[in-house]
């Protein structure tokens, strides 16, 4: 995939700057060792024009995660977001995903750097994963024990976990992982949280082991929108297994639905699922359409 071209433009340290010709310092820690934290945000092409969707919570989450690792974050958030808009107007894009990464100056030993650098880059990507219903497998990794790293931190060395579970995955011929936690809980998806459909209830994996999604977030606030019970509580691989349906979430991710985990097929049919009526009414949501779904 092409993400930028020779007219691409991206947000570096307060200048805008053709992407073909902004730099990186090689001797960064980013670099060597992972330590950077970045967010993925989408832009919508609404009625009311190109919008952020929640561009303050991302990167409030953006500062938070570089607040728990020790990178220096001195930017002013709102002027972070008007420069984001003012990133796409440049670009000639309205619909958009939006990646802002945080990343260190030249510093190669093992303590957090007294100086960062801000890079933001957009490209046209549609849902990460299509709009298919996804064959996935339990993952042989497992997602790092809390007590190691900071999992509500969106850090970049995170994610070579997620690398390694999809890469194995697809290997296997599945189109995506799911990784478990040190207590052999459903943790989540390499790169979205999940949400199980049973009984006419959702449930989904409690904070503590994975990343505090927005969209995860954003889908517990539309089910009491929508008079839908959402449990959050730990899940076995047995409770995924028999579940009615199953989704994930997440802002590349949006709503997408399982087929089958492993050799189990869920028998519940998608477009009578909860997790349908979620991905419709997410689309209302981002999309600034203000007639939300009511189930009866």
């Amino acid at each position: 995939m092409q993400y930028y071209n020779s007219n691409t433009v991206l947000y570096l340290n307060g200048d805008f700057v053709k992407s073909e010709t902004a730099q990186i310092d090689l001797y960064g820690q980013s670099l060597h060792y992972g330590f950077a934290a970045f967010e993925g945000i989408r832009a919508y092409n609404t009625h009311n024009g190109t919008r952020i969707f929640k561009a303050k919570k991302h990167y409030n989450r953006l500062k938070q995660s570089c607040d728990l690792v020790s990178i220096p974050f001195p930017w002013d958030i709102d002027d972070l977001i008007k420069q984001t808009y003012k990133l796409l107007e440049m670009n000639n894009m309205k619909d958009a995903y939006i990646r802002p990464l945080v990343y260190s100056d030249s510093n190669m030993s093992l303590i957090a750097p007294e100086k960062a650098n801000i890079m933001i880059c957009a490209w046209d990507w549609a849902a990460y994963f299509g709009d298919k219903q996804l064959k996935c497998c339990i993952s042989s990794y497992q997602r790092p024990n809390p007590k190691s790293t900071h999992m509500e931190a969106k850090i970049s060395g995170h994610y070579v976990n997620s690398i390694l579970a999809t890469t194995e995955a697809k290997k296997r011929g599945f189109d995506e992982a799911i990784l478990l936690d040190m207590n052999e809980n459903i943790a989540e998806a390499p790169g979205a949280n999940i949400f199980v459909e049973k009984g006419g209830k959702l449930f989904t994996p409690p904070l503590g082991h994975i990343l505090p999604g927005i969209t995860r977030a954003t889908v517990i606030q539309l089910c009491k929108k929508l008079d839908l019970e959402c449990v959050e509580k730990e899940l076995t691989v047995a409770d995924l297994k028999a579940a009615d349906s199953a989704f994930f979430c997440g802002t590349a991710a949006e709503i997408v639905g399982l087929k089958s985990v492993d050799d189990t097929v869920f028998p519940l049919k998608w477009t009578e699922s909860i997790g349908a009526t979620i991905q419709r009414t997410y689309k209302c949501l981002v999309l600034e359409k203000q007639n939300y779904e009511v189930i009866i």
